[in-house]
């Protein structure tokens, strides 16, 4: 099978002078030539395309891809994620990965928090910040912990996301706001243990791989798997594979999640636990890092036996479970 490859690379960004934490989410060299290595070994025949713009521009010379192999993050506004998706499914080309409606609604963590809440699942206490007004209506109880509203790895959080009163709740708000350019999301502060639980497959089908705490080493920045520590997560981070009823649990609350909001094929769903140990939801995510030695997911596998070959496969076996369904001719 011919299969496209998109991506957003990240050397290409820095040298057009996007700094470091604005490229953050993109991907290495590395990671795309893992792919490329990992798709021809299934026998496939992968073909590189680029961003967006790139993709536009070889659909619009005509060429064509039996299936594109999705990561690319994008770069603006809250639909960044499902513009590739979107472009594909207007030339009914099918696609790994979730579709626009998840990967916006994924992205947004606010609206991710509401559905998860109509679903039956655990969630801290919320409040979106649009604008300085906004915080006059906040009533949570302190501690709280803020960070924007549609960023990933960990971008915008840092030693200053955990406030102590409303003087540092409007400092770290409007500070937020105005360097992201999005709202601000407002938690109450969930002071527990931190897991990520892998997910391979799509609604029925899916299933738990295996549950992974995120345990923060002392030097590491205190509260949260910020952008730092996620960077640096080598000398920052100890990761341990999770047993047992908690490992259980997780599991159960991370597929209510993953299939409640229509997620596909493979990815991960943070949880994080509340003083008294209970989980609650932090966020999904359907597009998740593919860096065969430092994205979470394939750092998962390896750790319950799962080769990265056998996730690319997984992937694309769940993915072209889909072929010819829904399509019009």
């Amino acid at each position: 099978m011919r299969v496209g490859l998109t991506y957003d690379l990240r050397e290409d960004y820095l040298a057009k002078g996007y700094s470091e934490e604005e490229t953050a989410e993109f991907d290495s060299l590395e990671t795309v030539e893992a792919l490329e290595e990992a798709l021809r070994a299934l026998g496939h025949d992968p073909v590189p395309i680029g961003n967006a713009h790139q993709l536009l521009e070889r659909l619009s010379a005509g060429e064509r891809w039996d299936l594109v192999f999705n990561i690319a993050e994008g770069l603006y506004g809250f639909g960044r994620e499902a513009l590739i998706p979107a472009l594909l499914d207007s030339y009914q080309i099918p696609y790994t990965f979730s579709d626009p409606l998840v990967l916006t609604v994924t992205l947004h963590k606010a609206t991710a928090k509401r559905i998860a809440r109509d679903l039956g699942v655990p969630t801290a206490d919320f409040l979106l910040v649009e604008e300085d007004g906004d915080l006059e209506t906040i009533d949570l109880p302190y501690p709280l912990f803020l960070k924007p509203v549609a960023e990933g790895t960990g971008k915008g959080i840092g030693q200053g996301s955990r406030v102590e009163s409303p003087a540092q709740l409007r400092l770290r708000a409007l500070e937020l706001m105005e360097r992201y350019k999005q709202p601000v999301l407002v938690e109450t502060f969930l002071p527990g243990r931190e897991y990520t639980v892998g997910v391979l497959g799509t609604g029925k089908g899916a299933r738990a791989l295996g549950v992974m705490e995120v345990a923060l080493r002392p030097e590491a920045e205190p509260h949260a798997y910020s952008y730092r520590n996620k960077e640096h997560s080598e000398a920052l981070v100890n990761y341990r594979l999770v047993g047992g009823v908690k490992a259980r649990e997780a599991a159960d609350l991370a597929l209510r999640v993953w299939r409640g909001l229509g997620c596909r094929d493979a990815g991960r769903v943070d949880l994080r636990e509340d003083a008294k140990g209970r989980l609650h939801f932090l966020e999904a995510n359907p597009l998740a890092g593919l860096n065969p030695r430092h994205s979470d997911l394939p750092l998962l596998c390896r750790m319950v036996g799962m080769s990265y070959l056998e996730l690319i496969r997984g992937i694309m076996d769940s993915a072209t479970s889909r072929l010819g369904k829904g399509r019009r001719e």
